[in-house]
Parts: structure tokens; C-alpha cells; sequence
């Protein structure tokens, strides 16, 4: 993870949850659907970073012998080093920010990676944290839910908001992207978490 100087002095964050390769363009999990919310997260990159926000690209990425593989039916997905746990191409452009910080995952919740964990212990300023990204019912859901508790524990104020127009789950026989989503975002809302989207 690279390094950010003054962390503290951050009160906003962005944070852009799995736009990788892996679940927008190939792989077991991909779902092109996907891409049609990154217009919309483009904007919302590019206000953040025109505020002078903290941008934290959260990037899936498994060893070969993951332990999730098994409980979601052998779908081995994003490949630590792999074309699929790459970034999307639409968001390369922003990687050598100097307010913007990759962090890889092992799990569907980023709240269980210790460089995030790392981090966001050191934004001793943080008021507000926005979430964009894939998937809504499981990697956005689960990260976001674990954050909140994570404020909770130690009775720390920060606004999380969900842009709703700038998430997306993928679709197939065993998952749909109606009914998981919409429990997902009422799950989240019962949790203080507030879902947003452009008027």
C-alpha cells in the first residue's frame, strides 16, 4: 500500500469497492451490467478528488488456495498478480494521485484487510465516507456494515453514505440482482447508513 503523508488531515473519503476486471469484463463472477454504473462513478471520482478527498481503491485480490473459493462454489476469481484483479481501464488514469491509495483483499468485506484497517485508524479527522462500487449485497454490503460497527466500537461520528446509482451486483442462476440488492440496501439503512443518488 502506498504510503499517504498527513492522513489526519482527511475529514472526506472515497471509497471505490472492487471495479476490477475480475467482476466487470471476465472471469466466473464478470457481469458487463456492471459497467453501466461506472459513468456515474467517474463523476462521483472526480468531485472527490477535485475536493482534495482521500480515494481508496479497494481491489479483490485471492491467493490461489483462497478459503472463500470453497464456500462460494469453487469460483476461483481475481487472482493476486491476474488480469482480472486489476483495476478497469476507466479508472487507470487516476492511479498515480497523490491522494489516492490501492488496497487488496482476501475476503468480501474490506474492513477485514489490515492495510485498510491501518488506515483508517490514522483519519483521526474523518467526518464522512462515501461507497461506490460492486458487488451491492455482498462486497459492499459486508465492508460497508463493518465499517459502521467499526465507528461504533469507539464511539466515533462519521456519515457513511451508499450512492445507490453507483453500485451494481452481478446477475446468475444462484444470485439476482433484484432481490439481493434491494435486502442489501435495506440492510444498511436499518444500520444508520444513508443511500444517496443524483437527482
Amino acid at each position: 500500500m502506498k504510503k499517504i503523508k498527513n492522513l489526519q488531515v482527511y475529514n472526506n473519503c472515497l471509497i471505490v469497492i472492487d471495479m476490477v476486471n475480475g467482476f466487470v469484463r471476465e472471469g466466473v463472477l464478470h457481469d458487463k451490467k456492471i459497467a453501466d454504473v461506472i459513468p456515474r462513478q467517474l463523476e462521483i471520482v472526480r468531485s472527490s478528488l477535485y475536493n482534495g478527498d482521500l480515494l481508496v481503491f479497494i481491489k479483490d485480490s485471492h491467493t490461489e488456495n483462497s478459503v472463500e473459493f470453497q464456500r462460494f462454489g469453487n469460483t476461483q476469481h481475481c487472482i493476486r498478480g491476474s488480469r482480472e484483479a486489476e483495476l478497469v481501464e476507466e479508472f487507470r488514469e487516476f492511479e498515480d494521485y497523490d491522494n489516492v491509495v490501492f488496497i487488496e483483499k482476501n475476503s468480501t468485506s474490506f474492513m477485514e484487510s489490515s492495510q485498510f484497517r491501518s488506515l483508517i485508524a490514522e483519519m483521526t479527522g474523518l467526518k464522512r465516507v462515501d461507497v461506490i462500487g460492486c458487488c451491492t449485497d455482498i462486497c459492499v454490503a459486508n465492508g460497508t456494515l463493518g465499517l459502521s460497527n467499526y465507528f461504533d466500537e469507539r464511539n466515533k461520528r462519521v456519515d457513511i453514505y451508499v450512492h445507490t446509482d453507483a453500485v451494481e451486483t452481478y446477475d446468475s442462476v444462484f444470485h439476482g440482482r433484484g432481490k439481493y440488492s434491494e435486502a442489501a440496501k435495506l440492510l444498511m439503512e436499518q444500520q444508520g447508513i444513508k443511500l444517496i443518488k443524483k437527482k
